[in-house]
């Protein structure tokens, strides 16, 4: 029973880590996502099946019974064993090249999961932003309430008209739709992280973004290519294809096959040694041209990696900058003082409903724009940490 409960404790302990950090959510998703466990099992079976291709031919067994008119049962018989396989050198390279694409594979998979995981963090940016902003429009509508309960005694004394009140249940009606849109849009982000987490449930209740490197602007740009997937794994393409070059260019060498022979005669049996070969005169014929040009596919399949990496990072940096300036343009404080100072002059009849509501209302407007730069700015900033998942 003590070891039901311990487990229990843990288990809610753990839960209660993935409801606060994005990466127990991305640690959660990375061992639970279908996909990647699929892909785990592809590249296993690929791998096996490059290793397959080093081994040697199979034994060949043959065994002949020849028969005579004049010779009850069997008159003589031939035994042939024989194992082929490729010139040494051979297996060396190809050893080498099956290493190589078995790292190919990998690099893959690694780019595979660096994908969903970027999709899981943005999910969970969105559902941050969601929980944001509900936060604003639950104080609305708190606020909505106050002012609605105190208007209602106003308008009871006769200090307030029934328009004012009317302006008050209908911003009340209206924050009450937005939250259930906001409420929709957060069932909807984390349905799609727990599709992405095995169909598991998951836990998604942080409120504030996390920190954001201190890197400059060109040790970002330079981390994001340097470390780019994409780029990692066309690099490990044109190895593994220089590697093919190599082990086609030795095509042409004779396959060697050595064996035992075993012939009778009656009761007489003569045993002895079977050396051969084979030339391959047709079937390494283009071979080297074949992976020369994969080769140059590989190379230029590289440069054009590199090449759409260097301009997205430069483009993300320079889109950070500006939305980052956007950002520190807003004084949130600012906006939340002139809020509770708009709040006490209705209070005090200083100002009318309608003149607070056209207020207010911007200053709410410029607080959701601020919330959507800010998540835009959170968006680009892992685009350009991507590689670091």
């Amino acid at each position: 029973m003590r070891t039901i409960i311990i487990a229990a404790i843990a288990l809610a302990a753990t839960a209660s880590i993935k409801a606060q950090d994005i990466n127990a959510v991305l640690k959660s998703i990375e061992q639970n996502n279908v996909e990647l466990k699929a892909l785990q099992k592809g590249n296993e079976a690929a791998g096996i099946e490059i290793k397959s291709q080093n081994t040697l031919e199979d034994l060949s067994i043959e065994y002949s019974p020849f028969f005579q008119n004049n010779v009850s049962g069997i008159a003589s018989s031939e035994l042939v064993i024989t194992q082929g396989f490729d010139f040494p050198t051979l297996y060396g390279a190809r050893k080498k090249a099956g290493k190589l694409q078995r790292n190919v594979l990998d690099m893959q998979y690694q780019t595979a999961r660096r994908d969903i995981l970027l999709n899981a963090k943005k999910l969970c940016l969105d559902i941050i932003n969601y929980n944001k902003q509900k936060q604003l429009l639950q104080e609305r509508r708190k606020n909505a309430d106050e002012l609605l309960a105190m208007f209602k005694v106003k308008f009871d004394n006769g200090e307030a008209t029934s328009l004012e009140l009317n302006k008050i249940k209908l911003d009340r009606m209206n924050l009450e739709t937005e939250l259930v849109q906001a409420d929709t849009k957060h069932a909807n982000a984390l349905q799609q992280l727990q599709a992405l987490n095995g169909g598991l449930p998951i836990e998604v209740n942080m409120t504030e973004y996390p920190a954001v490197p201190a890197d400059n602007d060109q040790t970002m740009y330079e981390k994001a290519v340097a470390t780019d997937w994409n780029v990692r794994t066309a690099q490990a393409s044109v190895l593994a294809a220089e590697q093919d070059v190599k082990v086609n260019k030795q095509s042409w060498i004779p396959k060697l096959e050595i064996g035992y022979r075993r012939n009778t005669d009656g009761d007489m049996a003569s045993n002895g040694f079977l050396v051969g070969g084979s030339i391959p005169l047709f079937s390494s014929k283009n071979k080297v041209k074949i992976a020369k040009a994969r080769q140059s596919e590989a190379v230029m399949q590289h440069a054009n990696a590199r090449i759409n990496a260097e301009n997205s990072a430069r483009a993300l940096v320079n889109q950070m900058k500006q939305l980052k300036a956007s950002v520190d343009a807003y004084d949130v404080p600012l906006m939340r003082q002139t809020l509770k100072l708009l709040r006490t002059a209705v209070e005090n009849g200083e100002i009318s409903v309608t003149d607070y509501y056209v207020e207010a209302e911007g200053i709410y407007k410029n607080m959701v724009t601020y919330m959507d730069i800010e998540r835009q700015y959170q968006d680009v900033v892992t685009e350009i940490y991507k590689n670091d998942l």
